[in-house]
């Protein structure tokens, strides 16, 4: 038996913004040995430049060649990689799955897979004549909680499924974050419904190991934004976070963090792309509170609620069936509390919360924790211990991470391929054509 190490694998990274961190650490640092980053793709050259030193400070020795987004047959042909990593803009995923998998190669794509139906059917048609592989990044099946929710339904314990309750709430800073960036514009993010509940709809359809079929909606911004900030009497403000007076709650200074001066205050002279836009300026055409019914070809039903100016984060789930319940009630910041003329920078200033555990000594009343309830018919409720796990997200990132970069066995099937991908991002894009008629959307109708 031969010992020679497999190759390492060439990657490119399609997007440098937050989202791309992740990857780039990963790949430089704990997975060196799988593969190693060829290329970065992107618009902006101080982003690029920016996650050279991450993957040199990750342990990365070799150059990293820069890219722009018309750069990528150029880019292919001159660094040769083997696998694509896109965290990009949403709305731009879709054209280089595409290209990605035209050409036999691997891809990873971040959540959300794309954003519209058009999209799905060229990821789908290019997947299935594919060589190369895709997965989608759906890192909170991999969170020990969500998988303990997984396993006992598929044990039986409480029968047959009949209704899902799930409600998501993002709080006054990182719900109100998501209005600051591009993320405000539906056109580049498919709205909240896609790029954010598209992690929900996706644990609700694992779980259930079922299909969406129907899909109403009913949602607004009702917070955010100027026609609110008008109503509600808030007055003039300025375009940018930076120029909102030190004891706003949402200002927002791109210099107070080196990371976020790094990757966008400096690179604004680049594109002219702000991270830190007023979350009550004009332009937002996304909503801020959604409310949405869908229904599943074996008969279950999924009640879903997004909140995104709530004053704390996290997410509380109810599942119901023939022989009885379970619940996953999960608090991932107990509240938001100026500090002292600074506005929300203050020492617990941590924007995702579920990415970076955040403490605050006034959660006293609702502490940061996970509890999953079992309760079936006409016995006391059980709560089930969670598995530990450290790292972000619940553990889900580096377990995530070395399921797609070492194949890690995985008996829970929480690998997401392109058709996981399909029915989480098609019922945020049925929920957009929902709102925009006011009818029932077929979730076939967006896919033919």
């Amino acid at each position: 038996m031969s010992d020679t190490a497999a190759p390492r694998r060439r990657f490119a990274v399609i997007g440098t913004g937050h989202r791309s961190e992740m990857y780039v650490k990963a790949l430089a640092g704990a997975f060196c040995d799988i593969g190693q980053i060829v290329a970065f793709v992107d618009p902006n050259e101080v982003r690029m430049h920016y996650y050279d030193g991450v993957a040199r400070e990750s342990g990365q020795s070799e150059p990293i060649l820069h890219y722009g987004p018309d750069d990528f047959e150029r880019m292919v042909a001159e660094t040769s990689p083997d696998g694509l990593v896109v965290s990009s803009v949403d709305a731009t995923h879709a054209r280089y799955i595409v290209a990605g998998l035209e050409r036999g190669l691997d891809v990873v794509s971040e959540k959300p897979m794309t954003i519209d139906g058009p999209s799905m059917v060229a990821i789908r048609r290019a997947a299935e004549q594919s060589s190369g592989t895709l997965r989608v990044g759906f890192n909170y099946r991999y969170s020990p909680r969500n998988a303990l929710v997984r396993e006992l339904i598929a044990s039986g314990r409480i029968g047959e499924v009949t209704s899902v309750h799930f409600e998501w709430c993002l709080d006054t800073l990182h719900g109100a974050d998501y209005f600051r960036r591009w993320h405000r514009n539906k056109a580049r993010s498919g709205g909240l419904e896609v790029h954010k509940s598209s992690h929900h709809f996706d644990l609700v359809n694992w779980w259930l190991a079922d299909i969406p079929e129907r899909v109403f909606a009913s949602g607004g911004l009702k917070f955010y934004g100027a026609q609110n900030a008008r109503r509600r009497g808030l007055g003039e403000r300025p375009a940018l976070g930076r120029d909102l007076p030190a004891d706003d709650p949402f200002r927002f200074d791109l210099a107070d963090q080196e990371r976020l001066r790094g990757l966008y205050l400096d690179a604004e002279g680049i594109d002219g792309y702000h991270r830190d836009q007023d979350v009550f300026g004009e332009g937002i055409d996304i909503e801020d509170n959604l409310s949405v019914v869908v229904a599943y070809r074996g008969g279950a039903s999924l009640a879903y609620t997004l909140c995104a100016h709530s004053p704390w984060e996290g997410y509380r789930v109810g599942i119901n069936g023939t022989e009885g319940r379970i619940e996953i009630d999960v608090v991932e910041r107990g509240s938001n509390l100026p500090s002292g003329g600074t506005g929300l920078l203050g020492p617990y200033f941590v924007l995702d919360p579920s990415a970076e555990a955040a403490g605050d000594p006034d959660d006293r009343y609702r502490p940061h924790r996970s509890r999953v309830l079992l309760q079936r018919h006409w016995e006391p409720a059980l709560e089930i211990p969670i598995p530990g796990a450290e790292g972000a997200h619940g553990g889900g990132d580096d377990m995530m991470l070395r399921a797609i970069f070492r194949g890690e066995d995985d008996p829970l099937g929480r690998a997401a391929g392109y058709e996981d991908g399909i029915r989480s991002s098609v019922i945020g894009a049925a929920v957009n054509l929902s709102l925009r008629d006011g009818k029932v959307v077929l979730v076939q109708d967006l896919l033919a």
